[in-house]
């Protein structure tokens, strides 16, 4: 959206679906293996000098944020969409004061570090609200209302809050997405087409179009709305990657993000059953998402992302089968899993991991 309108944006997300240089774009386009190769070589004497006077080593996410930083400034974007890693106060991305501040949502993830309620994880990430900028969110649980309320009467900035301040109108299912009239805090702005499933995504268009507006401080060009909609694509996120068989991916890899996929499903896919190819880390609450996904499911395929912190599939087997879901596959590797689902010839659904995702599209022969 802030490209529609004429500016050079930068954008830096986490994690990645195959490579790092996918956290980087300027302008739309995103950085290439040589521009993140150069970038690094240029921030490595200043890392090794922290490290050396600090006596410790920094964090992978702190150098990809530093190198975010250091990428935009060399090509003076006029501003960048910066995305937070981990809860907020304390994220690496708070080094830069924000001109607006923005969280969609919050739901109980990272307890061990962010705390265990809905309070105390919504007071780290709302620390990312500097003194009289505005915060510009989406649906809260009341328990982050009421978190929401204060930092926002303490920092003295506006608050635009989704369903309040800004609305969805008119909103329809459309052909591979959403038809969506946007009631702004400025404008209202019709017959925005948002090429996404799931209707969370909405939500999302809303919360964005605020945020801009909050940016410019004015209603926004409607032709630049439009195309920014119409424009956006997130891949691995309710992504259908084939019709024939159906094959979606989606990156739900929380109990929340599994909600919102499951009533997504039921929404736009009422009639489908799937074979379920799920993989996710020790840390996630499996057994909420095992149970949300179980009534959509003709089949469970197990498999484990290559990473330390995946959980082994045969365990997940074994927590699915006691828990009496319907049948369910030791596949073991995801590009394993994906083949004994297509082999069905039903629907096929991979979620519960961004890298789960990642694995599945490079078998699929997309990346």
């Amino acid at each position: 959206m802030l490209g529609a309108h004429g500016l050079a944006a930068g954008l830096f997300t986490s994690p990645h679906l195959h490579q790092v240089e996918e956290r980087y774009e300027v302008g739309g386009a995103q950085m290439t293996p040589l521009q993140f190769a150069d970038a690094i070589a240029e921030i490595a004497p200043i890392v090794e000098m922290y490290e050396q006077r600090a006596g410790e080593g920094i964090t992978y996410f702190e150098l990809t944020t530093a190198l975010a930083f250091a990428w935009f400034a060399e090509r003076a974007v006029d501003v960048a969409v910066i995305e937070t890693g981990l809860g907020g106060r304390l994220d690496a991305s708070n080094a830069a004061d924000a001109a607006v501040a923005v969280v969609t949502t919050i739901g109980l993830e990272h307890t061990e570090y962010l705390g265990t309620t809905i309070a105390e994880i919504a007071g780290e990430k709302l620390a990312i609200l500097p003194a009289g900028a505005p915060l510009v969110t989406g649906r809260l649980p009341d328990d982050a209302v009421a978190v929401a309320a204060r930092v926002a009467e303490a920092q003295g900035g506006p608050w635009i809050r989704l369903g309040t301040e800004v609305r969805i109108g008119d909103v329809e299912m459309d052909d591979g997405g959403w038809l969506v009239t946007v009631e702004g805090v400025y404008d209202t702005y019709p017959d925005v087409f948002l090429g996404l499933h799931g209707r969370h995504q909405v939500d999302n268009l809303v919360v964005a179009i605020a945020a801009v507006e909050a940016l410019f401080g004015r209603p926004l060009d409607p032709a630049a709305v439009r195309e920014a909609g119409a424009s956006v694509r997130c891949p691995g996120r309710m992504e259908i990657v084939s019709r024939d068989p159906l094959v979606m991916v989606d990156g739900a890899h929380n109990a929340p993000g599994v909600d919102a996929l499951v009533e997504a499903l039921r929404e736009e896919f009422a009639a489908q059953r799937w074979q379920i190819v799920f993989g996710a880390m020790t840390d996630k609450s499996i057994d909420l998402m095992l149970a949300a996904l179980a009534p959509r499911a003709a089949g469970f395929h197990m498999v484990a992302a290559d990473s330390e912190r995946a959980m082994p599939s045969a365990d997940l087997a074994r927590l699915a089968g006691a828990a009496g879901h319907a049948p369910v596959f030791d596949a073991g590797s995801v590009a394993t899993g994906v083949a004994a689902a297509l082999a069905t010839g039903e629907p096929v659904l991979v979620t519960g991991s961004i890298y789960v995702v990642g694995e599945a599209r490079r078998a699929l022969g997309l990346a």
